[in-house]
């Protein structure tokens, strides 16, 4: 078996420094390292438990099958920091029949990004009976 010590989700932006501001500015993630120089150089972000590297470039954007999956404490709160940043809001904060409540951005590649809030009486978090 292999023993995973960290993860991380890289992207390869066909704007590296259009990237960095989406991701740095609009959205507020901190800053884990930062690695190289000039307009590829390499910024990791913290992403609760992993990490999004952003660094090199690609000719083309991501495949639309890519997806990054984000919890939030609040769904509703991080709507009007986004729009005020002026962030393009794919879909609007929704409860899911799932019970999840899921906002959807993307970035300025195309990428979705879901941002998740999970509610107090919802099975990830409270399980009756364990």
């Amino acid at each position: 078996m292999v023993h995973v010590l960290s993860g991380r989700t890289l992207i390869r932006p066909t704007d590296p420094e259009r990237s960095r501001v989406f991701y740095g500015e609009q959205l507020g993630l901190a800053v884990y390292r930062e690695f190289g120089t000039g307009p590829e150089r390499g910024t990791v972000y913290f992403l609760g438990g992993g990490f999004l590297e952003v660094s090199g470039r690609s000719e083309t954007p991501p495949s639309s099958a890519v997806r990054l999956w984000m919890q939030v404490e609040d769904v509703a709160a991080a709507h009007e920091e986004l729009v005020a940043k002026g962030v393009g809001i794919v879909r609007a904060p929704v409860r899911e029949p799932w019970g999840l409540i899921e906002m959807w951005v993307a970035d300025p590649d195309g990428t979705r990004i879901v941002l998740v809030e999970v509610p107090g009486d919802h099975p990830l978090r409270y399980r009756p009976g364990i």
